[in-house]
């Protein structure tokens, strides 16, 4: 659920892009309301995949390496049975 809305997507694009926390300036490099950036921001945090930390005034977010190895590790393990499915079926 995490990852199914182009919104959210293109958070994750942006922090890997940038390659460091980011404050607030993703409102400034997305075509969206604060608010529904703030809701997408919660929901890649609540899925483990970005953290965030408060500074001041402001919550700074950076992508969680951990949640991103459990990622790669769950899309290596479908990769692997679908690569060892038995054809014979449907």
């Amino acid at each position: 659920k995490a990852l199914g809305h182009p919104a959210r997507i293109a958070i994750i694009e942006y922090l890997l892009k940038v390659n460091s926390c980011i404050c607030g300036e993703i409102v400034n490099e997305l075509s969206l309301a604060q608010p529904t950036i703030s809701q997408h921001l919660k929901e890649l945090k609540n899925a483990g995949l970005i953290k965030g930390s408060v500074e001041g005034n402001s919550v700074c977010y950076c992508i969680d390496e951990n949640g991103f190895e459990k990622l790669k590790f769950f899309f290596g393990q479908v990769a692997f049975h679908i690569e060892n499915k038995n054809t014979n079926c449907c």
